[in-house]
């Protein structure tokens, strides 16, 4: 008779699997650009539909053929730029030694946080300066889909060598709208950063993958459980042992997905009834490769690729994109 083993799952890389502090995902690092450009964007998940493309991989046995593949629409409402900033390397780490912001700002904006006086900080100057971020925020007054007006907050960073060039372009697009397609290009890679769709607390089965314990084992119960917490040395519950505790809802980075189309007319995407749990697309819009973390709704943020693979392709051409309804698809 075989025997029975089955390791739990899951990765401990990512523990103590707590709830993320905020929807707002954080990104740590930035891939380094030559020239002065807001280096990421923001939209909201609408869900996914599939496409027919010509499949360009050389070695893949499909090589040369239309074949069906998943994607996910994003859509993009401009976002606009509140305000920027410099920042001097210390050995304390960041310190601003200049923040400026628009003189338009937007009313819901002021929804979200108390803001500054026009010209409270504009004293100070870039002498010194290390980097140049811009503080933007989104419009999810202009989706139908997204049910609030208090737009998203976050810092992004402007690329570019030179920091004079950088706060020359950041002075330039203050206070202005900036567009998905004014960023990124239809076929490059991205890193997409999103909250996980959260599903409360959850026993170990579920949220580790443990086996369902055999009936003589277990007295009373499901037997949904481990067998033991340990051995008796040491006499404390180790940190790897799978127990119940929060599932989801927590941040989540994909790497390398290929933006397939850019829009800005998202009817062409919508399916008929629109997106479950979303509703239709109706603005710009980003067409991106297979799946990314979190449910509909949930804001999403893109950055270039920080970890590019070396070779490559073409961007496909999109054949054929399905508009056929979700409704009762599961």
């Amino acid at each position: 008779m075989t025997k029975r083993h089955r390791p739990r799952r899951g990765s401990l890389a990512y523990s103590p699997r707590k709830r993320a502090k905020s929807e707002i995902p954080r990104i740590r690092s930035w891939p380094q650009q030559d020239e002065p450009q807001v280096q990421g964007f923001a939209g909201y998940k609408a869900g996914m539909t599939h496409v027919i493309i010509v499949d360009e991989t050389p070695t893949s046995p499909t090589a040369g053929l239309e074949i069906s593949v998943p994607v996910t629409v994003v859509e993009t409402p401009p976002m606009k730029i509140a305000a920027l900033r410099a920042y001097q390397k210390t050995s304390y780490g960041k310190r601003v030694v200049l923040e400026t912001w628009a003189s338009n700002i937007s009313e819901n904006l002021a929804k979200l946080r108390p803001l500054p006086k026009k010209g409270a900080l504009d004293a100070g100057s870039i002498d010194g300066a290390d980097e140049i971020r811009v503080l933007v925020h989104t419009s999810p007054a202009a989706v139908s889909g997204i049910p609030k007006k208090k737009p998203e907050l976050m810092e992004m960073p402007v690329g570019g060598d030179d920091v004079n060039a950088a706060y020359s372009f950041a002075q330039g697009t203050l206070g202005k709208e900036i567009e998905a397609a004014n960023v990124f290009k239809e076929g490059v890679l991205i890193d997409v950063t999103a909250v996980t769709k959260g599903k409360g607390v959850q026993g170990p089965v579920k949220r580790w993958g443990v086996t369902i314990q055999d009936r003589k084992a277990f007295r009373g119960g499901k037997g949904r459980h481990i067998g033991n917490l340990g051995p008796w040395n040491p006499a404390r519950v180790r940190w790897t042992v799978p127990q119940l505790g929060q599932m989801g809802y927590q941040q989540r980075t994909e790497y390398n997905k290929r933006i397939l189309q850019i829009g800005s007319d998202g009817s062409t995407v919508t399916p008929a009834g629109g997106f479950i749990g979303y509703g239709a697309v109706k603005g710009a819009y980003v067409l991106i490769h297979g799946s990314i973390p979190g449910p509909s709704k949930r804001l999403v943020r893109m950055r270039n690729a920080s970890r590019p693979k070396k070779n490559v392709q073409a961007t496909p051409e999109l054949s054929y994109i399905s508009l056929q309804s979700k409704q009762g698809v599961r």
